[in-house]
């Protein structure tokens, strides 16, 4: 696979690479970011490689990663269209200002005309709402999102870290009105971070939504830098915060290394395509502070993992998930199939309804 095999994102018309660029370590206003001079080489590798898809927020580095970009394409012109940007909005950039940030109609329209100012554009791809308002009304959310695709400023909607009710609702409201829908999810998911495959993930595959997955590597845990014998530090804020793996994500890492041994890749190679073989999944977000690290990242376009290797990590990596998943799952389909087969799956008999105890 190639950063060009493109594929659609969720239920649209917009084609994306299957590895997108996070943009966000992209500056150094955190004083862990990416040099101007070395994020601008990391996108020219992304699209010098086919990539055309580009994410990044208002929060990000302050607002110098947007800004990076902007000044990248601006510096190219015709560039821009030929290209996949989305950023995101909620996070409030202006501190003692309730107005700043969340989903109501004077944030959205004001963080939006900020951004594309930063950007150096007059339209965003896809504008992700990056977290849950719950103090503003979706309706209010999703019409203010709808008016701003009508006057040409955004082309799509996404939806980021929103529990799957919350993200039903959107779409529901959105379409009950003949709003635009959204068209993605963006969701944790890595090997270390599966309990959104309880509603999450099937939610988006049931409602129209890609699923692009953030921190693959769990912040680095599954990079290779860490293992049993050795360890060092991850290169992330977030890990900064989190701090290092546990036991139980240990026996994880011991797994997949195992597997990417035995296929001669790296570790973050083997979870990254591990990530991008799972349903419901359309585009992982991939980034890095330094190209050395974001050419490793890409290196698993060309990783296949066979149904014997994906179903070693499964095992290793099995989540515990919220009712009703497992019941859902395990109970279901025998009580509601009878023995039959259904979509070429033949389902168990329940074991408390049998014919000969029917009652008339």
């Amino acid at each position: 696979m190639s950063l060009d095999s493109y594929v659609t994102l969720g239920r649209s018309g917009l084609r994306v690479s299957p590895l997108t660029l996070g943009a966000m370590t992209f500056g150094e206003d955190h004083g862990w970011g990416t040099s101007v001079e070395e994020s601008e080489a990391i996108i020219a590798e992304y699209l010098d490689r086919g990539g055309n898809s580009i994410d990044t927020a208002n929060i990000y580095t302050n607002g110098h990663s947007e800004k990076i970009i902007g000044d990248w394409f601006a510096a190219r012109p015709g560039l821009r269209d030929r290209v996949v940007i989305g950023t995101k909005f909620f996070a409030n950039l202006f501190e003692g200002d309730p107005n700043g940030g969340g989903a109501g109609r004077k944030s959205i329209v004001a963080a939006l005309e900020n951004s594309l100012r930063r950007l150096r554009t007059d339209y965003v791809d896809i504008y992700w709402l990056h977290n849950w308002d719950r103090t503003a009304p979706i309706e209010e959310t999703m019409r203010t999102l709808d008016d701003l695709v009508t006057a040409g400023k955004i082309r799509y909607l996404g939806l980021s870290d929103l529990p799957a009710w919350k993200a039903v609702e959107a779409q529901l409201t959105a379409r009950a009105h003949g709003w635009a829908p959204a068209i993605g999810l963006q969701a944790e998911y890595s090997l270390l971070e599966r309990t959104s495959e309880g509603e999450l993930i099937p939610m988006a595959q049931e409602h129209g939504l890609g699923v692009l997955p953030w921190s693959p590597l769990k912040s680095g845990f599954l990079s290779g830098k860490y293992s049993r014998h050795r360890a060092g530090a991850v290169d992330t804020l977030r890990s900064g915060l989190v701090g290092g793996p546990s036991e139980k994500d240990y026996d994880v890492i011991d797994v997949l290394e195992k597997v990417a041994q035995e296929i001669g890749v790296t570790p973050a190679a083997a979870a990254l395509a591990w990530v991008r073989q799972r349903p419901g999944v359309t585009s992982t977000l991939v980034g890095a502070r330094r190209l050395d690290q974001f050419r490793a990242n890409l290196a698993s376009l060309d990783v296949h993992l066979s149904d014997a290797q994906v179903a070693v990590l499964n095992e290793a990596s099995e989540p515990s998930l919220n009712f009703p998943a497992e019941n859902n799952r395990l109970l279901a389909p025998s009580l509601g199939f009878g023995g039959a087969s259904v979509d070429g799956v033949r389902s168990p008999v329940s074991p408390l309804l049998t014919a000969s105890s029917v009652r008339y």
